[in-house]
């Protein structure tokens, strides 16, 4: 006979199955023990099997199999796969598989196969399975050969201590782990208050907790998470500074350890990171990823976070089965659906305990009205002709149940001393009260509760530890503006400590602070780089701008005045370099650069003359333009240098190393382009108006000298001053 059908609709109803399979089958968690189904099978297949924690572990391989032939219809890989994963330290915050042999390792490498790892139960996971047989429903196994549970009695909140991560049909989960104290603590509030919120629970769950520790950032995303079910927090590795180090003590949860090393590494062969070295240290103590850095550590920090794995998004999705369905959980219900859980399984292990006593009290008073009537009971058994007519005639005689009465025929004679009889009276008082406190304990909600909170407290004493993960408020990391030294030489760029030694010639030095900019001029073009990626170590400056030979260069802070080595000055404002960056832009010829400032231009030429008229007399031009004439040089000479600012007095050094100080007044005011009057006797290297009660001088061969502007003597034009170095270069401005 032919069926028809829907094409459409069949296949839709088969994805549905198939949909609902994996769901419901394999890849969501159950809310009660937190276990998907694989989980759930290893677990009481080990228990089975006897391989508690004080038990010789077995072979992986073993459990592998006795899961497959018993209770797992699906390939061994992801059996072995679900066993590795609780076994190991660092996905697990509460292992519920004690494994011995390679399971795996944070850097990502492979578990051992199968044959080769060991493992038994750890002692957390047999209070997941304590009173299995008693107190949770079982199902056929896909054979029908044995049965299995359908869920554990889990006295331990699984799902929140150890989280789950599962991706099913349309839908995925991935709560995280937590501390078992402040989930105890959490779950003991509800317990006492079942109308706590989620605000009031957080008092006691702060957030997650992470097996591999690091910090979570911020607390918005735990917040909308434990209240919607979902959300999204920031989370990132610990670390530490020590000089130029940056030590990572911690990565983020799920994080591989040697990709975020590479990660690492592939910054700083960019350029975007200055370091040296990345190095792994990590070794049985714990994690240590030494990054030996050329900048701001604060920088640096930046740069790895917004970079590398050392900062990630972990997205909450607190999905789980609920009654074989799926349902998104705030925490309350997460909390709210385990202490359901426990009073259903207590219940029932204190209704089976109930009923066991219950029959043995009816076996013991029927054996003690058997041995009060020892002597009919026994002629009874004398004159009956089979065990069918004893049985009868016990009943009839001694008015017990057919029970009662098996149990009087399988009696051995031993039992029919009065000693015996004392025994069974001792037993049958403490039955009785046994009872009488589970029925009591049964008809008093409150008293399950309390079994319920000391079951609690005893794993908080038990299991519990300390924090691992920290969680802090929103974190900026500013980068602290300090103050260095920029020096460009031969086609090299690098940072130094003013006041140290150079190690090299000085070419370009000025002063720079970490939250500037450096406009550099080469060959009628100017560039722009910031002072915080000028590295330590001597690097070609062709890295950061689209030249090797750099005429001068300035701080970014103001209006500019521009020089010409033939002379003419311009001012040009601050905005006409904005569009300055790493291929330049069109400038007028430029050999010197400074910040403009109220009071006076000072320029110097290297034969001693000076100039001197006001800074207000600079016209701004567009960058351009030529400018206008500053100074009209004697033939033979050249310009050495150019100060702008304000001041009483002029600190002039001589390239063979002597030092003045030059009243202002010496230099008469007068308009621009004059030719200047003698500054001093000698070739200068620097005329400097004094804004400053020190300066740091450098040698031709780069050694630095300290220049205290008051033990510098007050001199003429016409007098050299004091001799206090071998010769002089520049200065640090």
């Amino acid at each position: 006979m032919e069926i028809v059908r829907d094409i459409a609709e069949e296949l839709k109803n088969a994805y549905l199955d198939y949909a609902m399979s994996v769901i419901v089958g394999r890849a969501l968690p159950d809310v009660r023990d937190g276990l998907k189904p694989v989980q759930r099978r290893i677990l009481y297949a080990m228990y089975e099997m006897g391989l508690t924690h004080n038990k010789p572990r077995v072979k992986c391989a073993r459990v592998v199999g006795y899961v497959l032939g018993n209770y797992h219809p699906h390939g061994d890989a992801p059996v072995y796969d679900a066993l590795v994963r609780m076994a190991q330290e660092f996905v697990m915050r509460y292992p519920l598989i004690d494994g011995q042999g390679n399971f795996g390792s944070v850097d990502g490498d492979e578990p051992a196969a199968m044959r080769y790892t060991e493992c038994r139960l750890t002692e957390i996971s047999e209070f997941m399975l304590e009173d299995v047989e008693n107190t949770v429903d079982f199902q056929p196994n896909f054979d029908s050969s044995k049965v299995e549970p359908t869920v554990l009695p889990a006295k331990v909140p699984n799902l929140l201590i150890n989280g789950c991560v599962g991706i099913a049909v349309g839908m995925a989960t991935n709560i995280p782990p937590h501390n078992l104290r402040e989930v105890c603590d959490g779950i003991v509030a509800y317990i006492r208050n079942p109308e706590i919120d989620v605000d009031g629970l957080m008092r006691y769950i702060k957030g997650p907790d992470f097996p591999t520790g690091g910090v979570i950032v911020g607390r918005d995303g735990i917040f909308e998470a434990y209240r919607t079910g979902k959300g999204k927090i920031v989370l990132r590795g610990k670390f530490e500074v020590e000089e130029n180090k940056i030590i990572i003590r911690e990565i983020p949860y799920m994080v591989n350890k040697s990709k975020l090393i590479e990660k690492i590494a592939d910054l700083i062969k960019s350029g975007k990171l200055h370091a040296r070295t990345v190095v792994d240290e990590s070794d049985r103590e714990g994690i240590r990823i030494v990054v030996d850095i050329r900048e701001d550590p604060n920088s640096a920090l930046k740069k790895l976070l917004d970079h590398t794995p050392l900062k990630v998004s972990f997205n909450m999705i607190n999905l789980a089965l609920v009654n074989n369905e799926p349902k998104l959980l705030n925490l309350k219900e997460m909390i709210e659906q385990f202490v359901s859980h426990r009073r259903n399984i207590l219940r029932r292990k204190i209704e089976f305990e109930l009923e066991r006593a219950l029959e043995r009290i009816h076996m013991i008073e029927g054996l003690m009205r058997a041995l009060k009537r020892i002597d009919e009971v026994v002629d009874i058994l004398r004159r009956s002709k089979s065990v069918e007519d004893a049985r009868n005639s016990l009943k009839d005689v001694l008015k017990i149940t057919d029970r009662q009465a098996e149990s009087i025929l399988q009696l051995r004679l031993q039992t029919i001393t009065r000693l015996e009889y004392e025994k069974l009276t001792r037993e049958h008082k403490t039955l009785r009260r046994r009872i009488d406190i589970l029925r009591d304990t049964l008809s008093d909600p409150s008293k399950i509760d309390g079994l319920i909170v000391e079951e609690l407290i005893h794993l908080k004493e038990r299991f519990g530890d300390e924090r691992r993960t920290e969680i802090v408020d929103e974190e900026k990391f500013e980068e602290r503006v300090e103050e260095f030294g920029v020096l460009i030489v031969d086609g090299f760029v690098r940072r130094f400590e003013i006041g140290r030694s150079l190690r090299v010639k000085p070419g370009i030095l000025i002063r720079a602070r970490s939250d500037s900019r450096i406009l550099l001029f080469s060959n009628n073009r100017v560039f722009s780089i910031r002072a915080k990626d000028v590295p330590i170590e001597q690097t070609p400056i062709s890295r950061f701008v689209s030249t090797n030979k750099i005429e001068t260069c300035v701080v970014a802070d103001g209006d500019v005045v521009l020089l010409s080595r033939d002379g003419y000055l311009r001012r040009v404002k601050l905005e006409e370099f904005d569009s300055a960056k790493r291929s330049g832009i069109q400038v007028g010829n430029v050999s010197f650069a400074r910040l403009y400032s109220k009071g006076y231009v000072l320029i110097a030429t290297k034969n001693g003359y000076v100039v001197r008229f006001k800074s207000s007399d600079v016209p701004i031009y567009g960058r351009t333009a030529k400018g206008v004439r500053g100074i009209s040089l004697r033939e033979g000479d050249e310009i050495a240098w150019i100060s702008v600012g304000d001041g009483r007095e002029i600190l002039i050094l001589t390239r063979d190393g002597y030092a003045k100080r030059l009243p202002m007044d010496e230099v008469r005011l007068t308009s621009r382009g004059a030719m200047g009057v003698l500054g001093v006797r000698g070739e200068i290297a620097v005329a400097e108006i004094i804004s400053s009660e020190q300066y740091y001088a450098y040698t031709f061969e780069g050694n630095p000298v300290r220049i205290n502007v008051k033990r510098i003597p007050v001199c003429n034009r016409y007098r050299k001053g004091k001799k206090v170095a071998k010769d002089f270069s520049c200065i640090v401005i």
